[in-house]
């Protein structure tokens, strides 16, 4: 292993000499630089141990280092870790914590040591229920007495060291995170885990100060002044609704790769219709550029020298989701959609008839099969000896075709209406289809369904209600809720895995609530029953990686071939202004190292089409080097 990872090192060290070698970034700004963009929503927690939400991602991402990090190539490197070994079973990870790092609290003091003994008390916060972090099961079956730590807690007293429940007496101690000495840090395993190092990029394995988190408990992070920084910025200043300051950390370890010293953030409700003016007027250096006023854009020739796009991620995919548990107001006929939607062909019929690449395009309009994507785990995510995971067993015929077909939609809608008739169901189906109107094109891109779905399987048979949600806490108050029937959503990478894709679709999700289905034995519920073990069968599979794709291959296969969900596009690729060269900032397909603004600089003036497709060319072919 040492031997593999002197060489990597080594090769990275060639590539990035093509970059490094000219010397200082054309085209920075001064030492002085401040990034400056809108936001239309609010972030209702700064605390990265519980948060499941990517808006709020982005502050753990900046204000917190992890023990590892990416490059902007995707190669693993040390961050707070100096170095780490594995045991020859695969089992235990040990971690040398660089010394001498800091604490700082939000006006820059310095608090305290970084030590081994922050990940220790930050996992013992994440797997505390009472906190309700989003991301603890990311823990499960990963760490050793992880799951059965939380279990034992969850009619007991969380704050007690030993608790009793569920049967069992767990310990913390018996959990696998130790500090070995205060430099010194080990994690044990349940199992061989072969994606581990690069969960630890993710926010639920992030450190925190323990005695802060004994001083504030449920309320740490729920401002700027109740929690400490050590990454690459320190969040300076924070109002509600008004604005976010984070400040470079000139201290932190790296602070040489850190280029823009402050960034600045405004709120704004009305940032998606104010935002592209302010960039044009060189008031804020981010701005999307809305599917309405693009082609505006394109033809002018001033402000068309302006734009460039987003890069295209393959850390977040897009999906619909069916909800098998409404919650909805009776206005739109739960009881009425539960009959719909645990009915087989009328899902199918949903799915043959949805044109995606027409809904794609009010985002995308020149190409919007680059974004295109016919299943839930997107292509060129992970590969086993040069295989994309894509491309295993019945995976590939789906991730060749695209599932649009008018022929096959009318006929799952004449046998869904026949069965539907019979079981006492109701035309047209009323399906309540919510968006979040903080997202840039989200209610045109909600129309186009509305209207094209309609339009091909008749008025008579279903009837879309488009409506808008909150703009602030729109996921805790709409799709963690079921409120909604049928809704365009979105699931991140945590770790870099096919497993990871699973988990909107297994028991305590949020998404679909197939675990509710299976519980009140819905009809649906034989079709979930299998869909799990496959997805268990698969995660069994530790050590042959080939055998382990394969098996996630056939799990992803059931769910699509039973329309349990729609595959439909990945993120980004919408067109923008902007003032960063994205492909210098960190990049791996999972996790939250896109998000980070390290290694980027400010530039003096927006990227241009050219210089984006420039750079990426020149990224891809460093890419490309890297793995020869």
């Amino acid at each position: 292993m040492k031997r593999k990872m002197i060489v990597l090192v080594l090769c990275l060290s060639l590539v990035m000499s093509m970059f490094t070698g000219c010397g200082k970034k054309d085209g920075t700004a001064s030492k002085d630089a401040v990034y400056r963009t809108l936001y239309a929503a609010e972030v209702t927690t700064m605390n990265y141990l519980v948060t499941g939400n990517t808006n709020e991602f982005t502050i753990g991402a900046n204000v917190i280092d992890t023990l590892v990090e990416y490059d902007n190539l995707g190669t693993i490197k040390p961050s707070l870790a100096e170095s780490w070994k594995v045991s020859d079973d695969g089992l235990t990870y040990t971690f040398k914590i660089r010394q001498g790092q800091k604490w700082y609290d939000s006006e820059g003091k310095e608090m305290a040591d970084v030590t081994a003994n922050d990940f220790v008390s930050a996992a013992k916060f994440v797997l505390t229920p009472s906190y309700e972090s989003s991301t603890a099961q990311n823990y499960f079956g990963i760490i050793k007495n992880a799951e059965p730590y939380y279990s034992s807690q969850l009619t007991d007293d969380p704050e007690t060291e030993e608790v009793e429940g569920n049967g069992l007496t767990i310990d913390f101690a018996e959990v696998g995170v130790k500090a070995q000495d205060d430099y010194t840090l080990v994690y044990t395993l349940e199992q061989p885990v072969p994606y581990f190092l690069s969960s630890l990029t993710y926010v639920c394995y992030m450190p925190a100060y323990g005695p802060l988190l004994d001083q504030y408990g449920a309320e740490f992070g729920t401002d700027n002044t109740k929690m400490y920084y050590n990454g690459a910025y320190i969040l300076s200043e924070y109002s509600p609704q008004e604005k976010h300051v984070y400040v470079k950390n000139k201290n932190n370890w790296d602070a040489d790769n850190v280029f823009i010293n402050k960034i600045e953030e405004k709120y704004n409700s009305e940032s998606s219709t104010l935002g592209p003016v302010m960039a044009q007027n060189n008031e804020i250096d981010l701005a999307e550029i809305g599917s309405d006023i693009v082609d505006d854009w394109l033809s002018d020739p001033t402000r068309s020298e302006l734009l460039s796009k987003t890069r295209l991620k393959v850390d977040y995919s897009y999906f619909y989701s069916f909800n098998f548990d409404p919650q909805f107001d009776a206005t739109y006929e739960p009881e009425n959609w539960k009959l719909a939607v645990n009915n087989e062909n009328f899902r199918q019929s949903i799915k043959a008839g949805l044109d995606r690449i027409k809904a794609i395009s009010v985002t995308e309009p020149t190409t919007p099969e680059d974004i295109l994507s016919n299943t839930i785990t997107p292509a060129n995510f992970v590969a086993e000896e040069g295989k994309d995971y894509a491309a295993y067993g019945d995976l590939a015929t789906i991730t060749a075709k695209d599932s649009f077909d008018k022929t096959a939609a009318l006929a799952f809608k004449e046998k869904a209406i026949s069965e539907l008739t019979a079981a006492g169901a109701t035309f047209p189906v009323k399906i309540l289809m919510p968006y979040n109107p903080s997202t840039t094109n989200a209610a045109n891109e909600c129309v186009v369904v509305e209207q094209q779905l309609e339009a091909l399987l008749g008025t008579d048979y279903i009837d879309i209600v488009v409506e808008a949600g909150p703009a602030t806490n729109f996921l805790s108050e709409v799709r963690r809720v079921g409120k909604y029937a049928f809704m365009l959503t979105n699931w991140g990478a945590d770790y870099a895995d096919p497993s990871t894709w699973t988990d909107p679709f297994t028991a305590d999700n949020s998404y679909s609530f197939m675990d509710l289905a299976l519980a009140n034995g819905d009809p649906v519920a034989d079709t979930v029953t299998e869909h799990y073990a496959l997805v268990d069968a698969a995660k069994a599979i530790t050590l042959d990686m080939d055998a382990r794709y394969e098996a996630f291959a056939k799990a992803e296969t059931f769910l699509i071939n039973h329309a349990l969900a729609i595959p439909y596009k990945l993120s980004g690729s919408v067109y923008q202004v902007n003032k960063l060269d994205v492909f210098e900032g960190q990049y791996a397909p999972f996790g939250v190292s896109i998000l980070r603004y390290k290694g980027q600089h400010l530039l003096e003036k927006a990227v241009s089409m050219d210089e984006f497709n420039t750079a990426k060319d020149k990224w891809i072919a460093a890419r490309e080097a890297l793995v020869k």
